[in-house]
């Protein structure tokens, strides 16, 4: 097949996330199975070249920020002919190819609903008029678009904005994961990685890890990523809070793996690739009862989750550091869990249902 992707960035943006790495996970793979790929994404500064190849995936890049939807809808009306199937990645925004495409089957593919984090990431009034009127009014015309999401909370989410026909295509891990839980050390590590956004939490994380401080004062807490909210956690200077920045994948897995808990306390998920990420390193994570982290982390089972505020996250912290049965318990389980998933899979699945749209 000739597939091109419509995604807002690519993995070769400095802002890319976890929905770049699925694509790129996804796409190479595709390419593996002797498909064209062709992925089209914003252009960034000057380090992003106009084109680019990587993992035999032809990447385009233009627009920008803010103009790449309308240069994705030029790209399609005018190469449509050139390809089997598009994938229109939806970010929040989406790119509306399938009023472009004529005959060229779509599928959507959507990670996530912005839903509570237009409260987070946006001004007031547009973060009302963006979680009650623009979301929905956005996706109302890809009802009948076959859709593929990552997890059942997303899935209930479109099925209740009335989508009619979507996939669940389970995310991978980036590594094998360990034969066995390692051995932790003596000083209490948690860890935190991902965008330092409001709506990730690495402000609950810092809060919860000081209640954990009154009663284990020698614990640190690792913080792997960047953003904005940087500068004021930096700013607030609390004892053991140690910032790594980003990370290559080894060193990331390195850190994980010395880690005794993964704290997950954001808002809202499309599934939570950094949970299985840290389980595969037998890491449990501790995380707050929300879409998304609802499927990634089992209650009780491969980790705990709990009520959206930090204290309720840094008692979850302190009940696991102070029963060594229950922290082998959940690791233990969280790692077993994390050998079920891999990007081979999730790319099996993926050109499964490609393959169901040509055919149709």
């Amino acid at each position: 097949m000739k597939i091109l992707i419509l995604n807002f960035r690519d993995l070769g943006h400095p802002e890319a996330g976890g929905a770049e790495v699925f694509t790129e996970e996804v796409g190479k793979r595709l390419v593996e199975y002797g498909h064209e790929v062709t992925l089209f994404a914003s252009s960034f500064g000057h380090d992003g070249a106009n084109e680019a190849s990587r993992h035999g995936m032809r990447i385009m890049r233009d627009g920008g920020k803010y103009r790449v939807y309308a240069k994705a809808r030029s790209y399609v009306k005018h190469h449509r002919s050139e390809f089997d199937v598009i994938i229109d990645e939806i970010n929040t925004i989406p790119f509306n190819s399938h009023r472009a495409s004529k005959n060229t089957p779509v599928i959507a593919l959507i990670h996530q609903l912005a839903r509570k984090i237009w409260f987070y990431e946006a001004w007031f009034p547009l973060s009302l008029l963006g979680y009650s009127v623009l979301e929905p009014v956005w996706l109302r015309g890809y009802k009948n678009v076959p859709t593929i999401t990552i997890s059942a909370s997303t899935r209930n989410d479109l099925v209740r904005l009335g989508f009619k026909q979507v996939s669940i295509v389970h995310a991978g891990i980036s590594t094998t994961p360990l034969p066995e839980v390692p051995a932790k050390g003596v000083t209490p590590i948690l860890i935190f990685f991902g965008r330092l956004v409001k709506s990730k939490g690495p402000h609950h994380a810092v809060s919860a890890f000081q209640l954990v401080q009154s009663v284990f004062p020698s614990a640190q807490l690792w913080i792997v990523g960047d953003g904005y909210m940087k500068r004021k956690i930096v700013r607030d200077n609390v004892e053991g809070v140690i910032f790594f920045g980003k990370l290559a994948q080894r060193e990331k897995f390195d850190l994980l793996k010395k880690a005794h808990i993964l704290l997950a306390p954001s808002v809202r998920e499309g599934w939570g690739i950094s949970v299985m990420e840290a389980n595969s390193m037998g890491t449990p994570a501790i995380g707050y009862d929300v879409p998304g982290l609802q499927d990634s982390i089992i209650n009780e089972f491969t980790g705990l989750r709990v009520h959206a505020n930090p204290s309720a996250l840094g008692n979850a912290v302190l009940r696991v550091l102070q029963d060594p049965s229950l922290a082998r318990y959940l690791a233990g389980n969280a790692l077993e869990r994390s050998k079920e998933f891999s990007w081979d899979r999730t790319a099996k699945e993926f050109n499964g249902i490609l393959e169901l749209s040509i055919r149709k």
